[in-house]
């Protein structure tokens, strides 16, 4: 069984969000534990992640050096971030293998999503990243076509298209790699965006992918036979934050479609992963599991997390 394992970028940090060195490292041999896990229960595994930490670092880094060099523009923090994650995961996912006796080959790969040119976020960028900063500050960002909105007393803040994934560009060689048995590490942050010219050539584009969508659309280019949202609770929630929170089990999709259109998970946080597993099972016709990331065994093996079936 082919399972595409969808990690959160804050999987990639330490619990109260630091980000330094030893704490991404840390952290991601803690999740490749539990894909040695998986592994080792028989499945094979191709692995995404979030990079919003890890781009927001980035981000600050362009801010306090821009006044002396060029910003590094969204497209090449993405291509940054893949590698640096995917080279990270791959190592701690060879030794936690290794202290399991198992011996796979891995890789990663830095993806490419193709990206509409036309879509209406380019016209009118709402995604937020980044830090507050004051006016003087975003005015030296702006002065570098960055786009920054008053957020009031918090200050000011930038703001980015979030385009539709439509095609994972190197899907291909994912596939190829996992067909002879290796380990992917792809399509990190949701894949670099990157829009295709009149001419056929592709250009880089300042956007960011919501990373379960592209996730969704990878799952279904690899020829997955399971989607696995990993994040940091054990199932989605209807009436989250109510006295009548309950636990979501199994579910068809039309279901959780139901429970959505009527406002049960959050569009920043829950909604993106309810909407990313529904694509999926709608589209495939297999299934999709959210559930947490010390669960993701259990979940892969439909005992555990919110598994959400076709019909």
């Amino acid at each position: 069984m082919r399972v595409l394992v969808a990690l959160g970028g804050n999987a990639m940090t330490a619990a109260d969000g630091s980000a330094r060195v030893e704490d991404q490292i840390a952290a991601a041999a803690s999740a490749m534990d539990s894909v040695a896990d998986l592994v080792a229960d028989g499945a094979d595994v191709v692995i995404t992640h979030g990079n919003g930490p890890q781009v927001g670092n980035l981000l600050v880094k362009n801010e306090l050096s821009a006044a002396v060099v060029p910003p590094v523009p969204l497209d090449w923090c993405g291509a940054q971030t893949q590698a640096t994650l995917g080279f990270i995961l791959v190592n701690t996912l060879e030794a936690a293998l290794a202290l399991r006796g198992l011996h796979r080959p891995t890789a990663a790969v830095v993806t490419r999503t193709l990206v509409d040119p036309g879509d209406p976020g380019f016209a009118r960028p709402t995604k937020p990243i980044g830090r507050y900063l004051s006016a003087e500050e975003a005015a030296v960002m702006v002065e570098h076509g960055q786009t920054f909105e008053d957020r009031g007393e918090r200050g000011w803040r930038r703001v980015v298209a979030s385009p539709e994934p439509r095609d994972i560009l190197d899907a291909g060689v994912v596939t190829t790699l996992a067909d002879r048995g290796y380990l992917v590490v792809a399509n990190g942050g949701g894949g670099i965006p990157v829009v295709r010219e009149p001419d056929g050539s592709l250009r880089g584009v300042e956007a960011v992918i919501d990373k379960d969508l592209g996730a969704a659309l990878l799952a279904r280019a690899i020829r997955a036979d399971l989607l696995v949202v990993a994040t940091d609770v054990p199932n989605a929630v209807r009436g989250y934050g109510t006295p009548e929170a309950t636990p979501i089990g199994r579910v068809t999709v039309a279901d959780l479609r139901r429970l959505a259109a009527e406002g049960h998970f959050g569009s920043g946080s829950m909604g993106p992963k309810v909407e990313a597993v529904c694509r999926f099972v709608e589209q495939s016709g297999h299934h999709g599991v959210i559930t947490s990331l010390d669960n993701i065994v259990a979940g892969a093996r439909e005992a555990s997390g919110t598994v959400v079936v076709p019909t």
